[in-house]
């Protein structure tokens, strides 16, 4: 294309070229731009990746998941059918060691054994495994709530300042497991004391304590913290401070605590025990601040909260042993005298919890050489039978009794004995906690779990 000329605003002549006239020629093309196309870049990248894994190896390693051992059956299991009449004798099935279950634990179709680091879902007929759950730190408890495996595990270290007294070490991890198939369903961390023991109203598991108790609902959240918070950061939040309970007991929406305060932070007690009841949930984020129903003195030492409904508390007091009972406002409505030794009375009970079992007529209550029967409606006596091991359990109507050598078959609300069946027990005559799983009576016999049919 020729030369074009133009004048500019002067009258000089500007001449232009058409720079797209004739051929055009293509560039070579370049190399995309990355920043791996030296050596160097694919070698650093190398040695970051190599770094990841490498981090992901020691993390997974030292994990919780790679420290659990996760063995687990079907879940298309039938709950065993209960019997509806007593068969002629009991004898043993089979047994299995089980030092971290109080009482025998039996949900769903399976009966669930804890020792040592697992926990194990067992046919109730065989006692052979269907399940396995296990890690590489010491069980504290195994427990029942919502119709699953509660098992809580003993974690020596933690983050606590130096100066708290959980910092050695807590149960403070919770996992909660399908009875019929041992999956794990979730698992928290909470703050239970070494000695805890597992209690359910139905709708949340509390773990006792000396200390401090836990709540929590099924999902395993924490609703409510009662006494020494681990790290606390409002100390005005709790009612009392110092102080170490002696027994609790649980009822739907309700916990019961027998407390001892200092005097700096008790002035009314004045020495003696204090009964206070308060809500197992709070405020939305509050599970640090208890909702309180009554709090009272109770004009004596040594007590022990026995059992709880809808309107009553129940609790044990010595010197002279006597049965008080409380509305739900605090007040006392009702005392009774009981044949129980002193002696029986004159130290809190294991892991603060008393042995008492709730029938479907009667509450019983195991007094560590004696067994008293509660009314459900307002808790006052009914009757007592000396000589036995503990609380019975309901079979076929009946309330199984245990005594040495025996079981006494007894009408829940009279105390009447109806029939006895001989029990050997290999010389064994310590206290005996029991239940029942369809057809097969379970003891718990110290740290061993026995099955008999």
């Amino acid at each position: 294309m020729p030369e074009t000329a133009e004048h500019d605003g002067h009258g000089t002549a500007v001449s232009h070229e058409d720079v797209l006239d004739g051929p055009v020629h293509e560039e070579p093309p370049r190399p995309p731009r990355t920043s791996f196309h030296r050596r160097r870049d694919f070698v650093g990248v190398l040695l970051i990746v190599v770094a990841v894994v490498a981090g992901w190896v020691l993390i997974g390693t030292n994990s919780d998941f790679a420290a659990t051992s996760s063995q687990t059956g079907p879940a298309d299991v039938e709950v065993p059918e209960a019997p509806s009449t007593l068969p002629p004798s009991f004898g043993e099935a089979w047994r299995a060691p089980s030092g971290a279950t109080p009482i025998p634990v039996a949900v769903g179709p399976a009966v669930v054994t804890g020792d040592g680091t697992e926990v194990v879902g067992r046919d109730p007929y065989t006692g052979k495994v269907r399940w396995r759950y296990a890690r590489d730190i010491p069980l504290c408890t195994v427990g029942e709530g919502w119709s699953d495996v509660v098992a809580v595990y003993r974690k020596p270290a933690n983050f606590l300042p130096s100066d708290d007294p959980f910092k050695n070490g807590n149960c403070s991890e919770v996992t909660s497991l399908k009875a019929a198939s041992g999956e794990r369903d979730r698992q928290r961390n909470g703050d239970a004391e070494a000695d805890t023991q597992l209690v359910s109203d139905g709708a949340h598991v509390t773990a006792t304590g000396k200390r401090l108790i836990n709540t929590w609902r099924s999902d395993l959240v924490q609703t409510m913290e009662y006494g020494a918070v681990p790290d606390i950061v409002n100390p005005d939040k709790q009612p009392r401070a110092g102080c170490t309970y002696g027994s609790i007991a649980v009822t739907q929406g309700r916990i019961g605590v027998i407390e001892r305060c200092p005097a700096k932070a008790d002035p009314a007690a004045t020495g003696d025990d204090r009964l206070t009841v308060y809500k197992p949930t709070g405020k939305e984020n509050e599970s640090d601040t208890p909702i309180v129903d009554f709090s009272i003195t109770v004009g004596g030492t040594n007590a022990q909260v026995l059992a709880m409904n809808e309107t009553y508390t129940a609790i044990a007091m010595p010197n002279p042993s006597r049965i008080l009972v409380y509305d739900g406002q605090g007040n006392k409505v009702r005392e009774y005298p009981v044949s129980v030794p002193d002696a029986d009375l004159a130290a809190d009970p294991a892991r603060g919890v008393a042995s008492v079992t709730r029938g479907t007529d009667a509450v019983f209550w195991f007094t560590g050489t004696r067994t008293i029967a509660l009314s459900t409606q307002d808790l006052r006596p009914l009757w007592t039978i000396e000589n036995t091991l503990g609380t019975g359990t309901v079979f076929a109507g009946y309330l199984l009794l245990p005594v040495k050598d025996a079981y006494v078959v007894t009408d829940q609300v009279t105390g009447a004995r109806v029939a006895q069946t001989a029990v050997n027990r290999d010389g064994y005559n310590g206290p005996v906690r029991m239940s029942t799983l369809g057809p097969m009576v379970l003891e718990q016999r110290g740290p061993t779990l026995v099955a008999l049919r």
